[in-house]
């Protein structure tokens, strides 16, 4: 799969690469923390959503930055969606 990327595919795995490991660091605190107080509701809905709809039009491109990426920010997203529901 990657072996086969266009050379400007390598950019968009690039930015995919930095964009999702962004995000690790708070997944990871809230994971350990459980503490969503901070967070904006607003927020983590509105950006699980769109983060939803960006897999789905990488899967319509086949393209594998964009589904790779967003597949695993979605379940970090949702990951932390959830707990905010529970926690508030």
């Amino acid at each position: 799969m990657i072996a086969t990327a266009l050379p400007g595919d390598w950019l968009g795995y690039i930015a995919a690469t930095l964009t999702t490991a962004a995000f690790v660091p708070q997944a990871l605190k809230t994971l350990r923390s459980r503490d969503t107080r901070a967070l904006s509701l607003g927020m983590y809905l509105i950006f699980t959503v769109g983060i939803a709809f960006w897999l789905g039009y990488g899967l319509v491109l086949g393209s594998w930055p964009i589904i790779l990426s967003n597949s695993l920010t979605l379940i970090l997203a949702g990951i932390i969606l959830v707990l905010k529901l529970r926690h508030g």
